[in-house]
């Protein structure tokens, strides 16, 4: 059984996720702030954190780097806010999906089932060890590590499941839908603005293969080398 870690300072809102989690089979802790949570994280070990980020005294950014020293548990941000500002520092800071508040616990837990999913699968050992390589860019599937003109590059959790679908499927026309629902693991609802913060990070990351990124107009995205 999964155990999941619910961070807010509105009780209600805790109850809320609490229940639905339950429901769905999780075992689930709660933490009515940033810094009752980095101590639950580092005394025992949770499958995800959902981990809401205006919070008093000790937001939802502060708590997640501390958070970041002792565990690389998957993190679920909440925010009533739904600026770009807030998602790219959260996902730069490895944060693994972003929820706007209000929003339908139905589909907070998707989004948790999903990345348990991911994460868990991310960690099965593979027999073949699979890497590609063009020009400078070198990308270890296995070994989930890229390195470009030999240098390697650290990335979010999402940048490196988003450029590995992307050149698995390379030279091929991905749609906007494709891309979230394959990358993501849920259903797509709209948010595609998450997928172009991702995009651009990515693309801030491949450095000069960036232009390996192409936007198709109108549709979504190709991986072209």
């Amino acid at each position: 059984m999964y155990n999941i870690l619910i961070v807010d300072d509105e009780e209600r809102i805790r109850t809320l996720i609490r229940k639905y989690a339950q429901f769905e089979g999780f075992e689930a802790d709660e933490a009515e702030n940033g810094i009752v949570a980095v101590e639950m994280v580092k005394q025992k070990k949770y499958d995800l954190v959902i981990l809401d980020i205006m919070m008093p005294e000790f937001d939802g950014f502060a708590a997640c780097e501390q958070i970041r020293k002792y565990s690389n548990v998957p993190v679920i941000m909440l925010s009533a806010r739904g600026e770009e500002y807030d998602k790219i520092h959260g996902f730069e800071m490895g944060v693994d999906d972003y929820v706007v508040k209000p929003f339908s616990p139905k589909e907070l837990m998707m989004r948790v089932k999903a990345v348990i999913s991911r994460n868990n699968g991310s960690n099965t050992e593979n027999t073949a060890h699979e890497i590609y390589e063009k020009e400078g860019i070198k990308i270890d599937f296995t070994g989930r590590k890229v390195t470009i003109n030999g240098k390697e590059v650290n990335m979010t959790p999402k940048e490196y499941d988003l450029l590995f679908y992307m050149v698995r499927n390379r030279g091929i026309a991905l749609t906007r839908e494709k891309l979230i629902t394959d990358v993501w693991g849920y259903d797509y609802y709209g948010d595609d603005r998450t997928l172009d913060t991702h995009i651009k990070l990515l693309r801030s990351s491949l450095g000069e293969y960036r232009r390996y990124l192409v936007t198709l107009r109108g549709v979504g995205y190709r991986f072209e080398a």
